[in-house]
């Protein structure tokens, strides 16, 4: 069954003790993004641990070889499960980064949820799963897993010696505002595709009550189904927007 990460895209410690709090019982692995690691550093990998949590370090790492490969080192001393790290960077950045000892699973981000055809154009690209097909194949031996958009994960159902790990963010359920993202899927969609793992943040961040939230994407992931009604501020209905700006 596909498996929940809730994205803990909030700026303090305080924030995410409090949603590691409600949610306790229910989801066991969280990300760790660019934003509480800047605010919080490795407090915010342990706080996860100390609530028996699982920690996808999501700094999307793009460097020369060597300091990647020294990060990767120390990623796995803080023990979070699995880290990202940009496709983009080359074969031999992952190459060193494959080589570290008792290191962290290692997930190649594609393509960001946030491009949309328009955006890549930029770069001379006229089919984006052509290019997250390339870029997979690149990684193919050296990584665990790849992030990528819902919409392209047909891309990984035929040419590949063995099937990866697969892990989809921007996932909304239904109705919810997509923000600031392009290439979305719902949870049901997600887990139909293929997909391993999905990444959530704003649509369980932005209600007073993400236990609600959490269990309806639970519910979605295991039925194949939508399992709530959302009003047309995308959450659901009794519920409250308390949090700003969140990510996922």
């Amino acid at each position: 069954m596909t498996e929940l990460i809730v994205a803990l895209d909030v700026s303090s410690l305080s924030e995410a003790e409090r949603i590691l709090g409600e949610l306790k019982g229910q989801v066991s692995f969280y990300k760790v993004g660019l934003r509480l690691f800047t605010a919080e550093g490795k407090n915010a990998v342990e706080l996860v641990q100390k609530f028996g949590g699982k920690v996808f370090l999501d700094l999307k790492m793009m460097d020369i070889p060597q300091t990647v490969g020294d990060a990767i080192l120390e990623a796995g001393k803080l023990g979070a499960y699995s880290v990202s790290l940009y496709l983009w960077g080359g074969i031999r950045m992952l190459e060193a980064a494959s080589r570290v000892q008792n290191r962290p699973k290692l997930w190649g981000v594609t393509v960001l949820t946030s491009l949309g055809d328009e955006d890549l154009k930029s770069f001379d690209v006229r089919d984006i799963k052509n290019l997250v097909k390339d870029l997979a194949h690149m990684g193919e031996g050296l990584l665990d897993g790849y992030v990528c958009s819902g919409q392209e994960l047909q891309v990984f159902q035929n040419g590949f010696k063995k099937k990866p790990t697969l892990i989809v963010p921007g996932v909304r359920p239904a109705g919810s505002p997509i923000g600031d993202q392009k290439r979305v899927v719902t949870p049901a969609e997600a887990a139909k595709q293929g997909a391993d793992f999905i990444v959530v943040g704003r649509p369980i961040l932005a209600t007073a009550e993400p236990a609600k939230m959490v269990d309806s994407i639970l519910h979605e992931l295991k039925s194949g189904s939508v399992a709530s009604t959302l009003d047309p501020s995308g959450v659901p209905a009794g519920t409250r927007s308390t949090a700003k700006g969140a990510g996922g």
